[in-house]
């Protein structure tokens, strides 16, 4: 199996259609090629490719900053010498002096395919930028870790934001290259895009389900510290507006939850009479870990691990985002009066007066079924599948593999 970037290194054809122009490259520390040269290394060393900036996404280009919300600087690279230019600092949007410095910027950005994941707003936010400053947008395509599984409410008008790009589903099931189609598409926008696609993806294929199994997983953010991580990610990236600790601090972010004052097995119980059949296609196994920085610091917290991988994992019955919804719905009913929330003073991802949780989620309705204790899994079913089954109709035109 071949990425984007593999290909544009192998194929003098290719670059050779970049010859003449001013390349930028936007990228993280997961943009190597299959020997793991970082992409910006491996470009600067093809004779037709003149690179001129580069630009990081959150957590930076070297993906140094750990925790959400921690802005990157601007910096020149002392390597190649070029201006690296921070999308998450002091804007989001690329400047006009920025998109003055390239002719054509190349995107090569693992995601995790949810719509949270900020990487995908920092794609439309260049396409928009490209569309008014007449550049050309290359995306060299990588897999979708997820798969093409859909999950999740759709977002809703109004509650767009640096986590919701768009009216997706939390669980999009896109590549990059796609999803950068499905943008253009539905923003209108007139620009000059490329997909350099992968040879030999196959996300509806185990047992990697959109991750080849030769690959090496490297952290696109400082969290995402595997495959593991990358399937529970659309569920477990709730817990950022909840009380509860997502494993930030500890050795397995974003795959386990939970606080000090719970009981993970009566919560890992209840889950299972509420609705089991939400649970498929993964095991929970109840732990104890003590955060060393972040929510609960140093205090000994009961947990839950979700194992999306090994012979109990099936990657069309596991549903992360059912999951955790499942999970807060348990805490709620074992605990009623548990302040599951964060409130609005935290203000997350730069949005005033309104809860994470429902920023997160693109609309209050998920966290009204886990407030309202006569509603069951059927009534969330309701409200979700029909968004679920609208999105696989529209991305459908938009699919390359």
């Amino acid at each position: 199996m071949k990425f984007g970037i593999d290909r544009l290194i192998a194929d003098p054809a290719l670059r050779q259609q970049l010859a003449g122009k001013r390349v930028a490259l936007v990228a993280h520390p997961a943009s190597v090629t299959a020997d793991l040269t970082h992409s910006l290394d491996a470009l600067a060393k093809c004779p037709e490719i003149t690179l001129t900036a580069a630009f990081g996404p959150q957590h930076g280009l070297r993906g140094d900053k750990q925790d959400n919300m921690v802005e990157s600087p601007d910096f020149t690279d002392p390597q190649h010498g070029i201006p690296v230019f921070s999308l998450y600092g002091e804007v989001r949007r690329p400047t006009g002096q920025a998109m003055g410095t390239f002719d054509v910027v190349l995107i090569d950005l693992q995601d995790l395919g949810c719509r949270i994941y900020t990487f995908i707003t920092t794609l439309l936010y260049i396409l928009e930028a490209a569309t008014e400053h007449g550049k050309e947008v290359w995306v060299l395509d990588r897999p979708n870790p997820a798969g093409r599984p859909i999950e999740g409410l759709t977002l809703r008008a109004g509650w767009e934001s640096f986590v919701g790009a768009g009216p997706i589903p939390m669980r999009h099931g896109l590549t990059m290259g796609e999803l950068g189609q499905w943008f253009i598409a539905h923003f209108n926008l007139d620009v000059k895009y490329r997909v350099i696609e992968m040879e030999g993806y196959a996300p509806d294929t185990g047992p990697g389900f959109g991750w080849p199994q030769d690959r090496v997983w490297i952290n696109p953010s400082p969290n995402a510290a595997n495959v593991n991580m990358a399937r529970a990610y659309a569920g477990t990236v709730m817990v950022e507006g909840a009380t509860l600790s997502e494993g930030r601090g500890t050795t397995r972010p974003l795959e386990i939850f939970g606080a000090p004052d719970i009981d993970a097995r009566a919560v890992i119980a209840k889950m299972h009479e509420l609705a089991p059949h939400w649970l498929s296609g993964c095991t929970l196994r109840d732990i104890w870990f003590e955060p060393t920085f972040h929510k609960h610091v140093g205090m000994l917290c009961a947990g839950v691990h979700i194992h999306a991988e090994g012979p109990g994992y099936d990657n069309a019955a596991f549903k992360p985002w059912r999951l955790q919804a499942l999970a807060f719905k348990a805490i709620r009913a074992l605990y009623p009066d548990y302040p599951i929330w964060r409130g609005k003073d935290f203000k997350y991802e730069y949005t005033d007066d309104v809860l994470a949780i429902d920023v997160i989620n693109g609309g209050p309705a998920l966290r009204e079924w886990v407030d309202n204790p006569e509603a069951t899994a059927a009534d969330l079913d309701a409200i979700t599948l029909p968004d679920e089954q609208a999105w696989a109709e529209e991305r459908r035109p938009f699919l390359l593999y």
